[in-house]
């Protein structure tokens, strides 16, 4: 009966795990601007690394969150005026398993902003996206305002 009983928490605990991590997408979606993506964490080895996510669009910020966390925090913040995409290709070796059919991988560089600080350090990021929201992603970038010149 015991074992019965601990296999009903876990069971328990587990879809309650399941409902935070579908609420917290729900909520972060209902914001707007959002769309499905894949960032690499990890360069380590070649094709491997990529985390499923949600990018969400603001006013001068991509703010990337893992698909599968309890935390409303992005994981990463990509600044608009200072990413530029170096490389477009579409997966290759491993990365085809990972990715959904018609996804292509840029290459990014640019300023980046961890979700913990304000500093700003140049880095190098590879975004996975599907080809319509490659093109919604382009728009976002060029569509941004030009910065105010600093006057003495």
């Amino acid at each position: 009966m015991r074992y019965l009983e601990a296999a009903g928490i876990a069971l328990l605990i587990l879809l309650l795990g399941l409902t935070l991590i579908f609420a917290r997408r729900s909520f972060i979606s209902r914001r707007g601007g959002t769309i499905g993506m894949s960032m690499r964490l990890s360069t380590y080895v070649p094709g491997r690394g990529w985390a499923p996510g949600i990018g969400q669009f603001t006013a001068d910020e991509l703010r990337w969150y893992r698909l599968f966390s309890l935390s409303l925090r992005p994981r990463r913040v990509l600044l608009r005026h200072t990413l530029t995409v170096e490389e477009r290709r579409p997966p290759q070796g491993p990365e085809r398993l990972s990715m959904p059919e018609g996804w292509v991988v840029l290459r990014c560089s640019g300023g980046r902003r961890s979700a913990y600080s304000r500093r700003s350090v140049p880095d190098q990021v590879e975004l996975a996206l599907a080809e319509s929201a490659v093109t919604a992603f382009l728009s976002w970038i060029e569509s941004a305002p030009p910065r105010a010149l600093s006057q003495p």
